[in-house]
């Protein structure tokens, strides 16, 4: 009888942090070293709301001048962006913070997460296109209209009806209130089979052996 292994990764992050995006692509990277090591393991992603910026506004804002605030002005942000742009390029992220111009609120996008979570479809391929429209093609994906490009290009239909509802809302905000009731202050979180926790966007070595690990102490089926 053929021995198997699985690993459930819980993931804590919002679409606008930009570690959550390098994150995103180590744990990618990581996986698939795991495949290749350990061929009889199956995983899953589960995805957690994360409000990084839970106070702006509905419309979104000026993306450029929110962060000079928050940073203590142009040239900080400059050196961050530079040394974001570094490192990601050494995991395959571009970031092109040059096109983002409005600082996205990011509930609507979670609803979406969530709601491709509840009816089966493949939620990491929405959340890989949520980063990419965000920090590579400088697109507002708080906007219902850029939600339902991504919606249709990845065959989830007509989201934009659905978005001015308030299906999810209740329930991503309550996603966001538990986590941060457990401890989580900032993000990316990874939770490997609900027993091992790695906190930020650590190098895939990192990330590998906290799921080597978790795996180990799980029995196998």
């Amino acid at each position: 009888m053929r021995v198997t292994a699985s690993l459930c990764v819980d993931v804590i992050s919002d679409v606008v942090c930009p570690w959550c995006y390098l994150g995103r692509r180590r744990l990618d990277e990581a996986l698939a070293r795991l495949a290749a090591a350990r061929p009889e393991v199956t995983y899953r992603l589960r995805w957690f709301p994360f409000f990084l910026n839970p106070d702006t506004p509905p419309e979104g804002e000026p993306y450029r001048p929110f962060l000079e605030r928050k940073f203590g002005g142009a040239a900080e942000v400059d050196a961050m962006h530079a040394r974001l742009a570094e490192v990601g390029a050494g995991a395959g992220v571009m970031f092109r913070f040059e096109r983002m111009t409005v600082r996205p609120n990011t509930l609507n996008a979670h609803r979406l997460v969530h709601r491709a979570q509840q009816e089966g479809f493949v939620a990491d391929v929405l959340v890989d296109a949520l980063f990419k429209a965000h920090f590579e093609e400088g697109l507002n994906v708080g906007s219902p209209d850029t939600l339902q490009q991504i919606g249709l290009a990845i065959g989830m239909g007509d989201v934009k009806a659905w978005l001015a509802g308030d299906d999810a809302v209740e329930a991503v905000r309550a996603l966001d209130r538990r986590v941060r009731e457990l401890g989580v202050s900032g993000v990316p979180m990874f939770i490997f089979n609900g027993q091992i926790a790695v906190s930020g966007a650590q190098p895939v070595a990192v990330l590998l052996d906290a799921a080597m690990r978790s795996l180990d102490a799980s029995p196998a089926t």
